[in-house]
């Protein structure tokens, strides 16, 4: 079930059986020259839509923009900054709990927004506290980042061992290849690709990864692999969010 599909009384009925709703969040940045730019939202909301329709319940917009900074250095990439999306994240989960949400599950497709992420939790539990919003005490987030599942782990590993890399990587590649077949591009690589940089800022990243690409080979992927790779996630983000549904 899709948020932006439903009526407000379709909402209102679903809101007496579950707490719950899923939101997935990506970003929308540079992923090397063969990389969509939509890399990380897509493949966030494709898992999340697939956990919601496996575990019935409702996923919210997918927030497309996230905290990327560092690779603006890019055409095409737009960021946040961290206290940008820290406040976007109050208010969602400000409309939402005063609806009758309590339990957000945020599944995400982008390393970068892991810290702040993980800062906005922190700061809304407060936050709809000092509101007085009905239901505060009882607001749960988790997050749960596709790609660092096991399974899918796993399989990165057997298929591209260490040419997976960091960024741009062959894995969530292959899912936007599976979900967008028209959109594959083919383009030459560079034989040598930059690892091991630490992340500053944007300058110096483009400087240290001139193409984009953090250690990865994406020229590895294929649709075929990226239907694996969702089939793992979604499962096994399904088993988490119906845990973290079902706990206290």
């Amino acid at each position: 079930m899709q948020l932006h599909l439903m009526t407000w009384t379709e909402v209102e009925e679903y809101l007496k059986r579950s707490p719950g709703i899923i939101l997935p969040i990506g970003s929308t940045e540079q992923h090397g020259p063969t990389g969509l730019i939509g890399t990380d939202a897509i493949c966030a909301e494709a898992v999340a839509r697939g956990v919601g329709e496996a575990t019935n319940a409702v996923v919210g917009p997918t927030i497309n923009v996230g905290m990327a900074l560092h690779h603006t250095g890019f055409p095409g990439t737009i960021s946040l900054k961290p206290t940008t999306l820290i406040h976007l994240i109050q208010d969602y989960l400000t409309s939402l709990t005063r609806a009758g949400f309590t339990k957000f599950f945020f599944i995400n497709g982008h390393g970068g927004n892991i810290a702040t992420l993980k800062a906005a939790f922190a700061e809304s539990y407060a936050y709809l506290t000092d509101l007085n919003v009905p239901n505060a005490d009882r607001v749960r987030c988790r997050l749960a980042n596709w790609f660092t599942c096991s399974s899918v782990y796993k399989l990165t590993k057997e298929l591209y061992g260490n040419q997976e890399g960091s960024h741009g990587t062959p894995s969530e590649v292959a899912v936007t290849q599976y979900f967008y077949p028209d959109a594959i591009k083919q383009v030459p690589l560079l034989a040598e690709v930059a690892s091991g940089h630490p992340i500053y800022g944007a300058i110096d990243f483009r400087r240290h990864y001139p193409d984009g690409r953090m250690g990865s080979n994406p020229a590895l992927a294929t649709p075929e692999h990226g239907k694996q790779f969702y089939e793992f996630a979604v499962k096994e983000v399904s088993e988490a969010y119906l845990q973290f549904l079902n706990a206290e």
